[in-house]
């Protein structure tokens, strides 16, 4: 029965964690797209950001990994012959991968708040697709296991990553043509 118990808990906690890794890079980008507005609005756009950011990370988004982390140790525990399986240690591989990129969002995060974050909204983009990039290789290890036609998934994932960087490439060509637009029609 603890083994449901922590399998249940580890679904939840995967959730909540995927959940706030995806809204916090998306609050990074709006927090650097903050610098382009005018002066009150910038201040509080940032001010507001920082604030978001720093709750969303400890209350949310820690959180959230700290009980999957848990619980995964709870599974494992039951079922200690599971780390002998190769699928396992591949799957172990993309957590700590994740759990660096959570880490490295802590990092950006601080950055943001002293000013001294380099990185554009459109680069910010980019890394907001890396949790999808790791969730699906991660689920798909899971439900497979070592059954897992790895050529196929391969290409899956490496097809899904040019996907996303065409959608970004495209989004930031149209968000440009729309300010030219708009620049265009205040000169008229």
């Amino acid at each position: 029965m603890a083994y449901y118990w922590f399998k249940a808990f580890h679904l939840v906690g995967i959730v909540v964690w995927f959940a706030g890794l995806f809204y916090l890079v998306r609050l990074f980008i709006y927090h650097v797209e903050a610098n382009e507005q005018p002066e009150p609005a910038q201040t509080i756009l940032k001010n507001q950001y920082q604030l978001m950011e720093r709750r969303l990370y400890n209350i949310i988004t820690t959180p959230g990994m700290l009980v999957t982390v848990a619980m995964a140790i709870g599974l494992i525990s039951t079922e200690p012959e599971v780390l002998k399986q190769g699928w396992l240690h591949i799957k172990l591989l993309f957590v700590v991968l994740l759990i660096g990129y959570h880490h490295y969002c802590s990092r950006l995060m601080k950055q943001l708040a002293k000013n001294e974050c380099r990185w554009s909204s459109q680069q910010l983009r980019a890394l907001n697709e890396a949790p999808t990039v790791f969730l699906v290789a991660i689920v798909l290890l899971a439900v497979f296991k070592n059954n897992l036609p790895t050529d196929i998934t391969a290409w899956g994932i490496l097809a899904m990553i040019v996907a996303m960087a065409a959608t970004i490439q495209l989004y930031a060509r149209k968000r440009r043509l729309d300010k030219e637009k708009v620049i265009a029609q205040a000169q008229e």
